[in-house]
């Protein structure tokens, strides 16, 4: 039998650890998704956001690439959102995209897509094979474009080309790829001196510091050095133990209350973290008169773009680690720390909010939890109430897109079987992606989703009421998310009182790691009165 590009494509990806295949399939993938071998899983879900938003919680979880299918236009049109997420949180995909058949792309058939550039710049890289044999060879670079350029990589593949004969010849992608882990001495000696001039330091972290490396490297570096250590704002993942003595809580988004908080500190550091991130846009500096800013990263892009008065593209850990005995130790200075007080329970007749339903997760989840967040009204009390213990403890969207949290905790729990994930999303983020509780029902994934149903988009009432305007947009309360999740095949059940969401998080957190089937949990709450970017 003649070895065909789909053949020789199939050895790329066992080569690669592509084996998972998340996909909604379309006729111009059929010829490459037909009779896959049993080593290949396919995993379906309804939407491509949700097969991206899956496949991105999985590769997270991983720390490797994933991979992913779509079909042609509408496919990758559908998929762009959950793409840019991916490229803004640095997640590796190798994306392919199906595309007509060449033999009659010049005739513009049915099905036919103006892929190039349809993305946009969310994709690290972008290959058109100029012949069926190409295909291989760009699967294989796909992968390491997307390590490198930690980002989706799109392979745009027309529908014959897999049934073609492959011709076997070297492939212009390495077998293997390394990256370079080491700290340049000069460098780190450069950064130490920066450090050592001044005389009250403070760390900025992010979430291209959440390895367990890069955490063990800056908990020695802090209590090296005695000073605060802050989290950057709409992080995509936490940086930092949050339950250290250390740890000062997450900076505020306006340049106001940032300059404030950073207030007394002559040097700012950060790692992995860009500098500094805001919304909404506020006047003035980022940082007050004479405090300099340092920064140590890997991602070439939040290095070139930052106003660090010394930038180190270089690996996190790497650089922590050798800074922590280069600098000169110093005492403790006082760290207040964000106020972790629970709430009072409501009392009789008095309504749920979003704090007394974070505050009885955060009692009952174990440190290993990996809780994925979306949920902008009541961000705050999130990060106030569940502190992220372990690497991987928080995951969120960077990018600030809504239809993240939903399919990524599914993707998460896929790659992570043993471990509690709990999902804490708003109703009306659900929405955005309420497709992938199919995906989590039908493979037996057993994440928790906590709704926080307000029956409203909260967070734009009260940036409206900022504005001194009225929010022309209706409330959406004749929407149940646990009756949409029942119709998918998904356990669910609605909560509206204090007592009665107690007695169901004693009983099912216990069972989270073991468990083998979703659970949605709607819990109405009353909007939050406030909220503060």
């Amino acid at each position: 039998m003649t070895r065909t590009v789909r053949d020789a494509t199939f050895d790329v990806l066992r080569r690669h650890g592509l084996t998972t295949v998340f996909a909604n399939p379309g006729s111009t993938e059929i010829t490459l998704l037909t009779g896959l071998p049993p080593d290949l899983e396919f995993v379906l879900a309804l939407h491509e956001g949700s097969v991206v938003g899956i496949a991105t919680g999985w590769a997270t979880a991983h720390d490797r690439p994933a991979l992913a299918v779509l079909h042609t236009t509408a496919g990758l049109g559908n998929a762009v959102g959950a793409l840019a997420t991916a490229r803004v949180n640095r997640v590796p995909l190798v994306v392919l995209v199906g595309q007509q058949d060449r033999r009659h792309l010049a005739y513009r058939p049915f099905l036919a897509g103006d892929l190039d550039g349809l993305a946009g710049s969310h994709p690290v890289w972008v290959g058109r094979p100029e012949r069926p044999q190409d295909v291989p060879g760009m699967v294989a670079r796909a992968r390491h474009e997307a390590v490198t350029g930690r980002g989706p990589a799109l392979v745009i593949v027309p529908s014959d080309d897999w049934a073609a004969p492959a011709d076997d010849e070297e492939h212009p992608a390495p077998t293997v790829l390394r990256h370079a882990g080491a700290a340049d001495p000069d460098a780190v000696a450069e950064l130490a001196a920066l450090v050592d001039d001044a005389d009250a330091p403070a760390l900025v972290v992010g979430a291209d510091a959440d390895h367990p490396a890069t955490w063990a490297a800056l908990v020695a570096l802090a209590e090296r050095l005695g000073c605060p250590v802050w989290q950057e704002p709409f992080a995509a993942r936490a940086g930092f133990p949050q339950d250290h003595p250390r740890f000062a809580g997450h900076l505020p988004a306006g340049r106001a209350r940032l300059r404030a908080a950073l207030a007394g500190h002559d040097l700012v550091l950060a790692v992995g973290a860009p500098v500094l991130r805001q919304y909404p846009f506020e006047p003035g500096p980022l940082v007050g008169p004479g405090t300099r800013v340092a920064l140590v990263t890997d991602d070439a892009e939040d290095a070139h773009h930052s106003v660090a008065d010394l930038a180190l593209l270089a690996p996190p850990a790497a650089v922590c680690r050798a800074l922590a005995t280069a600098v000169r130790a110093r005492a403790a200075t006082p760290v207040a720390g964000p106020d972790r007080t629970a709430p009072a329970p409501p009392g009789p007749g008095e309504e749920l909010r979003a704090g007394h339903v974070l505050a009885a997760l955060a009692a009952r989840l174990p440190a290993e939890s990996v809780v994925v967040e979306e949920t902008p009204s009541s961000r705050p009390d999130l990060h106030r109430l569940l502190p992220a213990r372990r690497p991987l403890g928080f995951l969120s969207a960077a990018m600030g897109g809504l239809g993240f949290a939903l399919p990524a905790a599914v993707g998460v729990r896929m790659a992570r079987p043993g471990t509690p994930v709990v999902a804490v999303v708003g109703d009306g983020s659900s929405l955005y992606a309420i497709q992938a509780l199919w995906t989590a029902a039908h493979y037996g994934v057993g994440v928790l989703v906590v709704v926080l149903a307000n029956g409203r988009y909260a967070v734009m009432d009260r940036l409206a009421e900022q504005h001194g305007g009225r929010a022309p947009w209706p409330a959406f309360t004749e929407v149940s998310v646990s009756g949409l999740a029942t119709a998918l095949g998904c356990p669910a059940r609605r909560v509206e009182d204090h007592d009665d969401l107690l007695a169901v998080l004693d009983a099912e957190v216990p069972g989270l790691g073991t468990r083998r089937t979703p659970l949605v949990l709607e819990v109405a709450v009353v909007p939050d009165a406030g909220f503060a970017p």
